[in-house]
């Protein structure tokens, strides 16, 4: 069993001088997937809504590409079953295909039956659509936490290496404040990974500082500050994330939701591919088996 957060060590990052590599993570679903609006927009809509994520997936296979940049592809099963091709692209391009679930539910709201249902069905999904193996897994909306934490486990037993399913800060809809900062062990006598998106320290206390809604709302040179931070003081590689939709300033509005919904979904939405390809530009990045697993798969 997954033993507490607070008992496990961290590993020490892989990459130890000044050059630090990076994890570059995009989590592949459409604006209409976001949990900031499960309560807006129902899923038996999914269908007849405007898709957007395989022009916008594409966009970020462009970026990396122009940056000579391999990184990690968490996709949603709704959308390679929509668009089996461009996940197959994905990885001919180099990139690394994981699960971020079938339908973007989030594990504190399924059964461990349903989840080891969902993750099971997800990877096998993404499996036969590559031909290769799918080792990584991330839950919709950080879902795993203490509550739940058992379902580390389930990833392990399903056949996963690593998970990047647990924020370390205090959110309203996520977070394990007590969880390590950095890659860890969460289950004894196993090799399975825990790979937490990156915060840094300030006054004994975590700030986010991978990516999201974070980036988009912040000044560029405070990300930039707390990245180098994590790199040049705690000599770790950064986890960093972001979705497709964050770099489409013209997805369709969803005007029923509420304002704080909008105000994280929309805030930056036109200023954030310069900002990505800033990102890109002043730190290196990787893919996350490459960094953290590499040598053990």
């Amino acid at each position: 069993m997954a033993s507490p957060a607070p008992a496990i060590s961290e590993e020490k990052s892989v990459h130890q001088s000044s050059a630090i590599i990076n994890a570059m993570t995009v989590d592949v679903e459409d604006y209409f997937h976001v949990g900031a609006f499960e309560n807006d927009i129902s899923r038996d809509d999914w269908d007849n809504l405007p898709c957007r994520v395989d022009r916008n997936t594409r966009k970020t296979l462009d970026l990396f590409g122009a940056h000579g940049i391999k990184a990690t592809y968490f996709v949603l099963g709704w959308v390679c079953q929509r668009y089996p091709e461009l996940i197959r692209e994905i990885h001919k391009q180099g990139h690394e295909v994981a699960s971020h679930s079938i339908g973007h539910h989030r594990v504190t709201d399924l059964s461990r039956k349903e989840f080891v249902e969902d993750i099971t069905t997800s990877k096998k999904l993404l499996e036969d659509t590559i031909g290769a193996a799918v080792i990584g897994y991330r839950a919709p909306s950080f879902s795993i936490g203490e509550r739940n934490i058992w379902a580390l486990d389930c990833l392990k037993e399903a056949g996963y290496l690593y998970s990047s399913s647990i924020y370390p800060i205090r959110h309203d809809h996520y977070g394990m404040p007590n969880a390590p900062r950095f890659a860890f062990k969460p289950i004894d006598g196993s090799e399975f990974l825990e790979m937490p998106v990156t915060t840094f320290e300030l006054m004994n206390k975590k700030f986010p500082c991978g990516g999201g809604g974070y980036f988009r709302l912040l000044p560029y040179g405070l990300s930039k500050m707390a990245m180098d931070r994590v790199n040049n003081r705690d000599r770790q590689a950064c986890i960093f994330y972001f979705h497709p939709w964050e770099i489409d300033p013209d997805q369709p509005r969803q005007e029923q939701a509420g304002f704080k919904s909008r105000f994280r979904h929309y805030t930056n939405l036109e200023v954030m591919e310069s900002k990505i390809e800033q990102l890109l530009h002043d730190f290196k990045w990787g893919r996350m088996d490459d960094i953290f697993l590499k040598g053990n798969v």
